[in-house]
């Protein structure tokens, strides 16, 4: 669950980053199929950069919970807090935003069915016609073109513009980016996006009509005169569409350079720096906040392998000991940056969690490192090995004399 929603979040991200490229750059220029095919190839080109890692694989060594376990000590369960379940709630939002985004796009759909079945139907060379008596605005849906009588007899350019909507097959685009609506529903460039895509449809439809020969004047002063009321269905093209000043100054607007399209390949770059941010490896060692108390806990391999009779545990000694001027996390920072992964087991791909104890000496000294608990031999030598080899500690004192204290030290290897 919660990768779904990291996936999510990461490919909602690489959108954001896609479609704010193209409003910046690509929406400028008047190559309106082109930038289609951009649009929607990029989107969906987008779910999968997730799975594309730009760095290698990288090994990680972690102390596992940074914590700290006393020998001897009564079994102690972990502690659950009472918290709200994030995670849960986050997805349950998630979920009823799509389901909601989706609900209301059948609802649209069965609307625009049923004015279509209402309608008196023909066949035409390139399409179906849909005509009705009531004066509705026109759009297009698939093969289909839906119109009223009296725009087929007043107002032909609207035909010829409907029909271009079907020649390019822009209902297919809509379809197409319906999923990344109902996925990205939270991403509020989706929705700009399917915007600027249905204007893209109407850039091309109306270049489209120019072409057949209709005078552009005419064609312009027909949209002003059209450009009344709301557009019916968020799902079909119609000829009634918003931004109409967008969509003249588009119509006067010089044809772009072949050569500005070149300037679409800096969108590779800064997909390609987004992608590698996101894939950085945990290089760097975990190590515990150095304002937060390590946890004591209870072990029962501990009780089972105490040998040092005299060992005071951690949690009864008076005055803990402590290393390099700081508590028992700096024993672990340094244990840790000490750390190497085994390059044979990092071939092996070999992982888990190996578990030791130490006592420290009444002088300070790290004597009687054992293994506890191991995983394979390279990885539990390794453990040894840092730990026996470690400074002197100030020792921990009980009623001001010093004694030895006894600590069990995890460490979990894991493949990054």
């Amino acid at each position: 669950m919660t990768q779904f929603l990291l996936y999510i979040a990461r490919v909602g991200l690489y959108l954001g980053l896609f479609y704010a490229f193209y409003l910046l750059v690509m929406r400028r220029t008047t190559f309106f199929r082109l930038n289609r095919v951009l649009l929607l190839a990029g989107s969906y080109l987008c779910l999968l950069l997730p799975f594309i890692r730009l760095r290698t694989e990288t090994a990680e060594v972690i102390v596992s919970d940074l914590t700290i376990v006393g020998v001897g000590e009564a079994a102690e369960s972990t502690t659950v807090s009472a918290s709200v379940p994030w995670r849960e709630v986050l997805l349950a939002v998630y979920v009823a935003g799509a389901l909601v985004t989706l609900i209301i796009y059948m609802v649209s759909s069965w609307k625009m069915g049923r004015l279509i079945r209402n309608g008196n139907a023909s066949a035409l060379d390139d399409c179906r016609l849909v005509l009705l008596e009531s004066e509705a605005p026109s759009f297009s849906w698939g093969r289909t073109v839906v119109m009223s009588r009296k725009d087929m007899q007043e107002n032909p350019a609207i035909l010829t513009h409907e029909r271009m909507h079907v020649k390019c097959r822009h209902s297919l685009d809509l379809i197409l980016f319906l999923p990344l609506q109902i996925l990205f529903w939270w991403n509020p460039l989706v929705w700009i996006t399917r915007e600027e895509l249905r204007l893209l449809h109407e850039y091309e439809a109306d270049e489209g009509v120019i072409k057949k020969g209709i005078d552009a004047t005419q064609y312009q002063l027909l949209l002003v005169r059209k450009a009344v009321g709301e557009h019916r269905f968020s799902l079909a093209s119609g000829f009634q569409h918003a931004k109409l000043k967008n969509r003249i100054t588009m119509m006067l607007k010089k044809s772009s350079s072949r050569w500005v399209r070149w300037s679409y390949l800096a969108v590779i770059p800064v997909l390609a720096v987004l992608m590698y941010a996101c894939n950085s490896p945990k290089e760097s060692k975990s190590v515990a906040p150095e304002t937060t108390e390590q946890k004591v806990s209870a072990t029962t391999e501990a009780q089972a392998e105490q040998n040092v009779a005299e060992a005071v545990t951690f949690d009864a000694i008076e005055v803990k000991p402590t290393f390099n001027g700081g508590d028992a996390g700096e024993f672990v920072k340094w244990a840790y940056s000490q750390l190497n992964y085994p390059e044979k087991a990092k071939k092996d791909k070999a992982q888990g969690r190996v578990l030791v104890q130490f006592t420290i000496g009444t002088d300070g000294s790290v004597s009687n490192v054992e293994l506890v608990k191991g995983v394979r031999e390279d990885l539990n030598a390794e453990v040894l090995r840092v730990v026996s080899s470690s400074p002197k500690w100030e020792p921990g004192k009980q009623n001001g004399e010093a004694v030895p204290v006894r600590f069990s030290f995890p460490v979990v290897f894991k493949l990054q």
